[in-house]
């Protein structure tokens, strides 16, 4: 299974230039134009404005503002993948003690 790597990113406009291109405009005002088969649909999350979730290989190749910190995977229909987030839990280490009394509770 293929999966792509997008980011969600916020747009001023997005107009149709052929059967093949968008072009997409931003809220700075740089503009560049995008394949169709790169953009995988508008994020609805967004309330504010428009965004669109598009390709992170073709983001550093265009000329746009974007940003990294909202992410998602989508297969090769353009259905997006369940995100899992692993972390990994280090406890500190603690020195053994004595006695496990505790002093201001003894009599």
């Amino acid at each position: 299974m293929k999966k792509t790597l997008c980011y969600s990113v916020r747009v001023d406009s997005v107009s149709s230039v052929s059967e093949k291109a968008v072009l997409i405009t931003c809220f700075d005002g740089s503009k560049d134009i995008f394949p169709k088969s790169a953009i995988f649909g508008p994020d609805y999350e967004v309330q504010k404005s428009q965004a669109y979730w598009i390709a992170a290989w073709i983001l550093p190749k265009k000329n746009i503002q974007y940003s990294c910190k909202k992410s998602a995977w989508f297969d090769e229909n353009g259905k997006m993948l369940p995100t899992v987030t692993v972390s990994k839990h280090k406890p500190d280490k603690v020195d053994s003690v004595e006695t496990n009394e505790i002093l201001d509770l003894l009599k």
